[in-house]
């Protein structure tokens, strides 16, 4: 699984102009899935995430998680994540885990957060999706574990 985390103040997600999901100060995550990734992989991602010290202490050092702040998480599938654009002029996504593998891992993820505290709210799998985010910092960063993620075997 591959994940963007994007620290924020806010954020939201809009299918067919109907709000479907919103977040206040926490985090906006995106997540792809690849083919061999498993709840192992979402449950692993989940922790890693709740517990990132990203988040501004008194200092202004990044000492705090999202479970520190209380903070919400807005969690929305992306399968472009596993976009390939080496070759050619136009991505292949072939490397993107099909929808019926894909979903199940996405809701993993977002219920795992939820077991940990966090407030989550999702977009919808497979609609065309507009989000709008306030970064924060802006601070971003990815996480994989998992799949042909490079870095899956560090932990």
């Amino acid at each position: 699984m591959r994940l963007v985390i994007q620290r924020v103040t806010q954020a939201s997600v809009t299918v067919g102009g109907k709000l479907v999901g919103r977040c206040d100060r926490g985090l906006c995550i995106l997540v792809g899935v690849t083919h061999r990734d498993t709840t192992a992989d979402a449950d692993w991602l989940a922790e890693k995430t709740a517990n990132l010290r990203i988040f501004e202490d008194e200092a202004g050092k990044m000492n705090r998680s999202l479970l520190d702040i209380g903070g919400e998480a807005l969690v929305v599938s992306q399968f472009t994540l596993y976009g390939d654009a080496r070759k050619g002029r136009r991505p292949s996504f072939t490397a993107a885990a099909p929808p019926e593998t894909a979903e199940p891992l996405v809701t993993r993820y977002a219920d795992a957060l939820r077991l940990l505290g966090i407030p989550v709210e999702t977009g919808v799998f497979g609609a065309m999706m507009q989000v709008e985010i306030h970064n924060d910092g802006p601070v971003t960063l990815i996480l994989e574990r998992g799949g042909t993620s490079v870095g899956a075997e560090i932990e």
